[in-house]
């Protein structure tokens, strides 16, 4: 069969995508706006470094590399890093919000209770002409 077929195991990135965006909570970023004054979620870059350099940041968001993620939040990993204990609400963005869905469909399989992505992410965040900050 030619490489670029799709067998019947194969599944799109549209359809992967939808199939995490029906599984998954998503937020407005007005909505995420509210629920980091709460102080009960934590939100989640997962940008590239150089995505942050180019772009800025949302104040208060933690860096956490998309590559590393999963190694980040599990605590049966040697890469488990406290601040990122599974037990928070985490609310993930990426640019535009595909890999943000993707992720959190992937946490969620993990058995992370509480998490959700940015609608739009961080370009929508843009958008709404929320506070951005430089990245050092």
């Amino acid at each position: 069969m030619p490489q670029n077929q799709n067998t019947s195991s194969e599944i799109s990135l549209n359809a992967l995508l939808e199939i995490a965006k029906s599984e998954i909570t998503e937020h407005e970023p007005q909505e995420i706006k509210e629920l980091l004054s709460g102080g009960d979620a934590k939100l989640l870059d997962i940008r590239d470094i150089r995505e942050l350099t180019r772009e800025g940041r949302i104040p208060g968001s933690y860096h956490c590399p998309r590559g590393m993620l999963e190694f980040w939040i599990a605590p049966d990993s040697p890469y488990f890093k406290e601040a990122l204990s599974p037990d928070q609400h985490f609310i993930l963005h990426c640019a535009s919000g595909w890999r943000s869905a993707l992720a959190a469909k992937t946490l969620q399989d993990m058995g992370v209770k509480r998490v959700s992505h940015m609608k739009g992410g961080f370009n929508a965040w843009k958008e709404c002409g929320l506070e951005v900050e430089e990245k050092p």
